[in-house]
């Protein structure tokens, strides 16, 4: 009843449960609260997910002509392709794509990756490139000219 007169989502309930979850066993273990009443804690089951997050999905179709709309015969047009093809590809978010800089792109294992990138409640993840995606950097920083700090400056 309270989640729903809060309109709270079952994960941010699920969240909130565990915090007091977790809370309940410090206490049991400093002597605050007796082991019964925190085994009870434990207990109280989590709100289930039903259902799937709805939303706008491109097609594979779709994605690819998304990021070869820009004109690649001009310069700002290979920085938003090179941009559109790490943002789709590769799953970034604005600020973290934005934040790239070319000691972010390794080589792991035969494989191109953006190591380090930290990103929602700063998380640190590594994210594997596809070749293509590299390949389109690659044509991006050739046409640039130089190699500045960022990816995607001009």
């Amino acid at each position: 009843m309270y989640r729903k007169s809060r309109k709270l989502a079952p994960g941010t309930v699920n969240r909130r449960l565990g915090a007091v979850r977790r809370l309940a066993y410090e206490a049991a273990d400093c002597g605050l609260l007796s082991p019964d009443l925190a085994a009870g804690i434990r207990r109280v089951k989590g709100v289930k997910k039903l259902g799937v997050r709805l939303g706008n999905w491109l097609t594979a179709e779709q994605g690819e002509r998304l990021w070869r709309s820009p004109d690649s015969g001009r310069l700002k047009g290979k920085r938003d392709r090179a941009l559109l093809a790490v943002l789709l590809a590769c799953g970034l978010r604005r600020h973290e794509a934005v934040d790239l800089d070319f000691s972010h792109l390794q080589q792991r294992e035969q494989h191109w990756v953006i190591v380090d990138i930290v990103g929602k409640a700063g998380h640190t993840r590594t994210v594997p490139m596809p070749d293509w995606v590299k390949n389109v950097l690659d044509e991006w920083q050739m046409r640039r000219g130089s190699l500045l700090a960022k990816f995607f400056a001009v």
